[in-house]
């Protein structure tokens, strides 16, 4: 049985632990915070640039552009996969990796080749130590990125589509749906597909000048980069929300955990004492009867 001194030092222990998980609480409130406002600014220009460019994909021939067109031979897919660079997120990294592997798998069945391009370093590492194709991996980009990084993967995945090197370019993100929820969400970046015919049917019209093939032409490439730069925002805020949550919970943890030992110690110094009254009354008892 553990003596008081155990159970008073486990309880410093725990309150230490407390302090800690509070403070990494109030750090993801405040990234959280900054990181929101930055997606929230961006998010309505991105669903606009969206709807725009498939108004304008729907309304010209797909062999305007050969990013619009899609191959009737499918054999080697390419992923682009976001996590987080840390953990201590309760199931956020492991989710959005399930969601990966479900997806290897399946186009695995179907007879197509996956190609990882991994983003953070929970996918990084857990992705390395299986058989993954991977193409390239970065980490240390939260916080810190940069529009021209943005370009040059864009121009990476367009360059290695139109030479045959991948036939279809996916890209698999956590979806900020609200501080209680982040969803991985698969989305298609290539080829880019005009939108279907209930939602064509109520679609803006548009007056361009220049013509329509001339915008989707030098629109096409941004709108990619729109898509991965606004998958980063999204995937950045989900982190902090996941963080935030899985802090608060074990905070709460931890003060449940104190009152339960708090229980067990005063139980504990009750029946030491009660045993000390004992041997104290039985050591008079014996004095009194010798």
């Amino acid at each position: 049985m553990a003596t008081l001194r155990d159970i008073k030092n486990k309880i410093a222990a725990i309150k230490k632990t407390k302090q800690i998980t509070r403070a990494m609480n109030m750090v993801a409130a405040a990234r959280l915070r900054t990181t929101q406002g930055r997606m929230e600014n961006f998010a309505p220009y991105a669903k606009k640039f969206s709807e725009v460019l498939e108004n304008l994909a729907s309304r010209v021939e797909p062999e305007v552009h050969p990013l619009l067109v899609k191959r009737e031979k499918i054999s080697k897919v390419e992923l682009l996969h976001f996590t987080a660079d840390r953990g201590l997120c309760g199931s956020f990294n492991v989710n959005s990796i399930n969601r990966a592997n479900k997806w290897i798998k399946e186009q695995k069945t179907a007879g197509k080749e996956s190609i990882l391009t991994l983003v953070g370093k929970k996918g990084r590492d857990f992705f390395r130590r299986g058989k993954y194709n991977i193409r390239e991996s970065f980490t240390g980009l939260y916080g810190t990125l940069d529009i021209s990084f943005i370009n040059k993967l864009t121009m990476g995945f367009i360059q290695r589509y139109l030479a045959g090197e991948a036939d279809e370019v996916h890209m698999i993100y956590s979806r900020f749906m609200g501080r209680a929820k982040q969803e991985p969400t698969l989305v298609k970046l290539i080829p880019i597909e005009p939108p279907k015919e209930e939602k064509a049917a109520a679609r803006t019209d548009y007056l361009y000048e220049p013509s329509a093939e001339a915008l989707l032409i030098e629109l096409l490439p941004k709108h990619v980069n729109v898509q991965i730069m606004n998958a980063f925002l999204q995937q950045e805020t989900s982190e902090h929300a996941a963080r935030m949550a899985a802090m608060d919970n074990a905070t709460k943890n931890c003060s449940e955990l104190v009152e339960s030992l708090t229980l067990v110690y005063n139980k504990a110094r009750q029946a030491s004492i009660t045993a000390e009254l004992m041997d104290i009354v039985g050591g008079a008892e014996a004095l009194r009867n010798a």
